[in-house]
């Protein structure tokens, strides 16, 4: 930028002299603006829209008038990319604009006013003046479109800054989300065959059951009915009574339709028993003997000879 052929000690030339270093020194990545090389009072601009609204994505250029008592009084702004919120070529109404001066502060810059404008796009017109009201959609589908070119404006060194802030934005603006695409798809009724095939192919999905549950039902009810009829291995063991059941690890389907095994222990011998009733039996023939003995007389018998 030839500084030389401006006067330097003009308060509003230092000022936009000012804001054109900062600009240089602290660029950002939602707004870029610079000012004509043959009039620093006109500057190019170019916004992206606000994240997570229908502006989402687009590029959107403009212009700025600033007038000879700049900072005193406020900008003029133009939109050039058509964007369903504001005319093109056509100075719009704004807190922030030459229309409403009595809210314009000195403090304020370039860089503040960009940064209002964005905030701006997503909000109700209320009839403004050069202000729009177009449906998401069609405002979704303009955002899309700011991008594939500069909107044409003005003499060739113009246009030649224009494309300039047009590449620069494009080259370190996201891709267009998917979120706003899909919600176009939804809204807008003329939309791509491709999408209204994977629209109507997820439907389906949908409906359809969900294999893993089926096949884990199956395969539960096969297991279940096997048990039914697998065969009771009897096996008599003297430690106690346990009954325990061998269900295979789980994997792979062919390892569940194993046949589970069952096995009780029985918990006591059939010995113990038996020389039970044998000590009991001998027992009372003992006493059956004693008895016999004592009353036929030998009982005292042995007692004399004792």
């Amino acid at each position: 930028m030839a500084e030389e052929k401006y006067n330097l000690k003009n308060p509003s030339v230092k000022r936009i002299l000012q804001e054109f270093r900062e600009a240089q020194s602290n660029p950002s990545d939602d707004f870029m603006s610079l000012p004509l090389e043959e009039n620093i009072f006109e500057w190019q601009f170019a916004i992206r829209g606000p994240t997570g609204t229908e502006f989402d994505g687009g590029i959107y250029h403009g212009r700025i008038q600033l007038p000879a008592e700049y900072p005193f009084k406020p900008p003029s702004f133009m939109l050039l990319t058509p964007n369903g919120r504001f005319e093109t070529q056509t100075k719009i109404c704004l807190s922030i604009s030459n229309h409403h001066p009595e809210h314009w502060q000195p403090s304020w810059s370039v860089r503040t006013a960009l940064v209002a404008l964005i905030a701006f796009m997503p909000t109700s017109p209320n009839g403004a003046l050069g202000s729009l009201d177009y449906k998401k959609e069609e405002r979704r589908v303009l955002a899309v479109k700011s991008r594939e070119a500069a909107p044409r404006f003005g003499t060739p060194d113009r246009q030649k800054l224009i494309d300039e802030i047009h590449q620069c934005m494009l080259s370190k603006a996201p891709s267009v989300p998917q979120q706003n695409s899909a919600q176009g798809s939804e809204e807008h009724p003329n939309n791509s065959e491709g999408e209204a095939q994977d629209a109507g192919a997820v439907a389906a999905a949908e409906k359809l059951p969900n294999p893993a549950v089926s096949e884990i039902q199956e395969v539960g009810e096969r297991v279940i009915e096997e048990a039914r009829e697998a065969p009771v291995n009897v096996n008599p063991s003297p430690t106690g009574t346990s009954v325990s059941r061998e269900v295979p690890a789980r994997g792979s389907s062919d390892q569940l339709l194993q046949r589970p095994v069952i096995r009780v222990q029985k918990p006591a011998d059939d010995r113990l028993l038996t020389w039970a009733s044998v000590g009991l039996t001998i027992a009372i023939v003992v006493l059956l003997l004693k008895k016999f003995m004592k009353s036929s007389g030998y009982g005292a018998l042995f007692m004399d000879g004792s």
